[in-house]
């Protein structure tokens, strides 16, 4: 009986090692990596996820450039499931995220490198990109100040507003993480490099979205990402009105007005337009209202609504309007 109770218990244990073999995790340096060749049915395929800020990106730049792409939608936790750590997906790329874009089956890695690639490749580069030299400088700053930095960008909120952004999406992954068995959660902690996020969303999912007030480093981390927008949203205000728009860099809508559009995209979705947007920023909002009206909006960020997102985002919207409590923690007096 000893030693059948030690088998049974062994049979984790080993299946864990093996798993964990089958799963190895490394960082990928971005661009493209002519020495991979994936298996493809078209020229040009995306691997993405419907909520992921910088797959929004790559989706609206295709869809910018006319690039015809076949789609592979990746759930990562927040929608569901960590099919990003799965051995499927670490095939595609060991580093564990999204997007990939693959062209004749060769992987191109982070999503300011993708969008640089399309661009370039996509027999109209200068739809994207300007020919004037000091405006193609202004876009690349833009590009990188929409662009999230680092492995955790939650430590340099100040840098770009990319990285501003996650600390905002906090209360919505609140609520979505409360729909998602802990077990698909835990799967994160054994296989994902990147443990700390996956220890966050078991906070959140122990805590619940209705504590997050209870939180105090989460709502100063919070607070501090809503100081840290405002101060970037003040910037684009300023180039636009020395631009004199329509877009960032003027007349031209350039892949820096791409990486904005998913920006301002993530403030609607979370809800927090109202705190940045109207009179204050007067330049930023008929911004705003261009880029919803642009096809590649629809296209790739419309098309791409999913349920646990909205039924997230519509439980964020309630607990501000009926709760003071969690209001406060949010959009207290800056």
């Amino acid at each position: 009986m000893v030693t059948i109770l030690l088998l049974l218990g062994a049979i984790p244990v080993v299946w864990y090692v093996w798993e964990r073999r089958q799963r190895k995790t490394q960082a990928m340096p971005g661009g493209i990596h002519e020495d991979l060749t994936l298996p493809h049915a078209e020229e040009w395929e995306l691997y993405h996820n419907a909520f992921s800020l910088c797959s929004k990106k790559t989706r609206v730049c295709l869809a910018e450039l006319g690039i015809p792409y076949k789609s592979h939608h990746i759930d990562l936790i927040e929608t569901g499931a960590y099919e990003n750590i799965s051995r499927h997906f670490l095939r595609v790329n060991p580093a564990a995220l999204v997007p990939v874009l693959v062209h004749n089956g060769h992987p191109i890695y982070e999503s300011h490198e993708q969008l640089a690639y399309a661009a370039q490749h996509a027999g109209q580069s200068a739809a994207l990109v300007p020919e004037n030299k000091e405006q193609r400088n202004f876009m690349e700053y833009w590009v990188h100040k929409s662009s999230l930095v680092g492995d955790d960008p939650l430590a340099s909120i100040n840098e770009t507003a990319g990285n501003a952004v996650p600390g905002l999406t906090i209360p919505i992954f609140a609520a979505m993480i409360e729909h998602i068995p802990v077990s698909r959660i835990v799967e994160g902690l054994l296989f994902h490099r990147l443990k700390k996020r996956t220890l966050f969303f078991l906070l959140l999912k122990f805590r619940g979205v209705r504590g997050l007030p209870r939180l105090k480093p989460i709502v100063k981390l919070i607070r501090s990402s809503r100081t840290a927008m405002h101060t970037h949203l003040d910037e684009l205000e300023r180039a636009l009105a020395q631009s004199g728009g329509p877009w960032i860099v003027g007349e031209q809508f350039t892949l820096a007005d791409v990486g904005m559009m998913v920006i301002l995209e993530r403030l609607r979705e979370v809800d927090w337009l109202e705190e940045f947007l109207g009179e204050r920023r007067p330049h930023v909002s008929r911004y705003w209202e261009a880029l919803q009206a642009r096809p590649c909006y629809q296209a790739g960020v419309s098309a791409f609504a999913h349920p646990t997102v909205t039924q997230g985002a519509e439980k964020v919207v309630e607990l501000k309007q009926t709760e003071p409590t969690f209001r406060e923690a949010l959009v207290g007096a800056l």
